[in-house]
């Protein structure tokens, strides 16, 4: 296996219109607002990001959004995974032309109790289709929501099939014996948590970062807890106190709304609030509430523009 990507990669938010289309021009900017405020990389169109809500066109339109824009394609992990084995393969193929130093890629997940034979198959059509050395794949294991789990049996087969491919996983399980368990029975595999809490424990590990929804508002703090486990600073375990307690607010509606109604009020612009249905805006009390539970923790995100 190549060299991992790691570090603080944020499950960037998708910015919309009023007519739910893509606000380009917002994202361009939350993109580079992330990434000067200690981001290493950008996980767009992943969960947080709405991915699934947009059709095909749209997705690659946003990645050539970013491109055209200057976003440096080595800070990129678009989420490229679908139900569809053709449409993964043209937008992993897109992604890899524009220089993306990996992609996320969640397993089809319309059909539940697939097996891990099925599961090789879809991923291996995908990795032969795409046909270009340059891919690395992040494996996408999110059981709660995609209801199709990727096991360790799945996880060595791929790896022994494509080791300059198959270069680590995303997991958004919650569950620290599964991440933590996958970065030790697998060195070189680079395994991100998919929650802030666990960033401090899986890199002690052997994990190599995370990629996650609060990193939209707490860049900073998860950089630094980041540069302090680097440094060897014993202030990295307050830290990560800290980071948990900005997460457990932040959840306290759901994410890819209550984050975007955080940023409108950081930033000032209403027009961060929008989401596609069927995902609902908070209501004013709500987004209010939010606000406040927040900034109960002490954290201050940088100046959002």
């Amino acid at each position: 296996m190549n060299d991992t990507l790691k570090g603080i990669f944020a499950a960037a938010l998708t910015p919309l219109n009023s007519d739910l289309s893509v606000d380009h021009e917002r994202l361009v900017s939350h993109c580079r607002w992330l990434l000067e405020n200690g981001c290493d990389g950008l996980a767009v169109l992943g969960t947080t990001g709405e991915a699934n809500s947009f059709n095909l066109a749209e997705r690659i339109g946003i990645l050539e959004t970013l491109s055209d824009a200057g976003i440096p394609g080595s800070a990129l992990m678009p989420g490229t995974g679908s139900c569809s084995i053709p449409e993964t393969v043209e937008m992993t193929r897109r992604a890899v032309e524009l220089g993306a130093a990996g992609v996320l890629m969640l397993p089809p997940f319309y059909y539940k109790n697939v097996s891990d034979e099925g599961l090789f198959a879809a991923y291996s059509e995908v990795i032969e289709r795409v046909g270009d050395d340059r891919l690395k794949v992040y494996l996408y294991h999110f059981p709660q929501m995609s209801a199709v789990p990727l096991s360790y049996d799945l996880i060595e087969r791929l790896l022994k099939r494509y080791p300059d491919t198959i270069a680590g996983m995303k997991d958004s399980s919650g569950v620290f014996d599964n991440m933590a368990g996958a970065a030790e029975k697998f060195p070189g595999f680079g395994v991100f948590s998919g929650g802030d809490d666990f960033l401090l424990p899986l890199l002690k590990k052997g994990g190599v970062g995370c990629i996650t929804a609060v990193c939209n508002i707490a860049c900073n703090l998860s950089a630094e807890l980041y540069q302090a486990w680097q440094n060897d600073d014993p202030a990295a375990e307050d830290l990560q106190n800290k980071l948990i307690t900005v997460r457990e607010a932040a959840q306290s509606y759901p994410y890819s709304a209550g984050l975007k109604s955080l940023l409108a009020h950081y930033s000032g612009d209403q027009g961060w609030v929008t989401v596609r249905p069927p995902l609902v805006a908070l209501d004013e009390t709500q987004a209010a509430d939010l606000v406040g539970l927040v900034a109960a923790t002490g954290h201050t995100p940088p100046p959002v523009g």
